[in-house]
């Protein structure tokens, strides 16, 4: 998992509202429907009001990130849920949100950040969540995939979910993977499971063969901007965004990219999947 810095973060709750239009101008969706869309809900199900969210801040490892807890309390407020963060951080905070009534509990340490359920035992992993989430923000981007050739950078947790997700939008899919093991596991993965994958070897020509990608590598500066053409689109939930800077301005109608909005919005509704009534 991509440890986050605070000034990743620091302008997340202040934006919400104006996060919200963009991702609606550029997928038809607001942040809220496009998480359930990825999870194949109904909005309109979810009994937001009645459940009780805790975000729980946890100091192991490298400790706590400032304004992370309060900015994933943020986005899933948005949502129209109940969340808050327990006063107190790690054992004593899972304590005082179960004394407290939560249903779902939200935390993170350097290696996972997950929403575990109380009643129901889903547990929804960011990785996996984000990819879901980034898919289907091209899938509505790009209204459909249904025979489109996809490019994802990256076989990690993210991509790997994303590639799934992307076929069951009935993509072409193609990944680029420096660790060649971590393609062959994916593409091995994928065989199993019905559907078909091509692993790229040369990135600078992935790049200039595709227009619908998914940046899911945490590497700066992989796209440049003589990658990019009239009809690109990127999903982008790497960070840092591997887009050249001079190319950012170019794409940005184009381009979906956040860190940690849609993440947190799909792991919201994934927890509370069997939890509609």
């Amino acid at each position: 998992m991509t440890r986050l810095k605070e000034d990743d973060i620091d302008e997340i709750s202040a934006t919400l509202s104006k996060y919200d239009q963009e991702l609606l101008s550029k997928t038809g969706y607001k942040l809220s429907e496009l998480a359930a869309y990825a999870v194949g809900g109904d909005l309109n199900q979810a009994n937001h009001e009645s459940l009780q969210i805790a975000v729980i801040p946890l100091t192991c490892g490298q400790g706590i990130i400032g304004g992370f807890a309060d900015s994933v309390a943020s986005i899933i407020n948005h949502l129209g849920f109940s969340a808050w963060v327990t006063k107190l951080p790690d054992a004593g905070g899972v304590a005082e949100a179960v004394q407290n009534g939560a249903d779902v509990l939200f935390m993170a340490d350097d290696q996972r950040f997950v929403a575990i359920n109380l009643h129901t035992r889903v547990v929804s992993e960011n990785g996996a969540a984000t990819g879901r989430g980034y898919a289907a923000g091209l899938e509505r981007m790009n209204h459909g995939l249904k025979g489109e050739e996809v490019l994802i950078l990256g076989a990690g947790p993210v991509g790997t979910s994303a590639a799934f997700s992307l076929a069951q939008y009935g993509a072409k899919i193609s990944i680029y993977e420096p660790d060649l093991a971590a393609g062959r596991t994916l593409m091995e993965r994928f065989r199993e499971s019905g559907h078909s994958l091509s692993l790229e070897s040369d990135l600078n020509l992935a790049l200039q063969h595709h227009h619908l990608i998914v940046d899911a590598c945490p590497a700066d500066n992989i796209i440049l901007q003589y990658h990019l053409r009239e009809d690109t689109m990127i999903a982008a939930p790497g960070i840092p965004l591997g887009i050249e800077l001079t190319g950012i301005k170019q794409i940005s109608p184009r381009l979906i990219h956040d860190p940690l909005q849609i993440g947190v919005a799909v792991m919201m509704f994934e927890a509370i999947s069997e939890d509609r009534s």
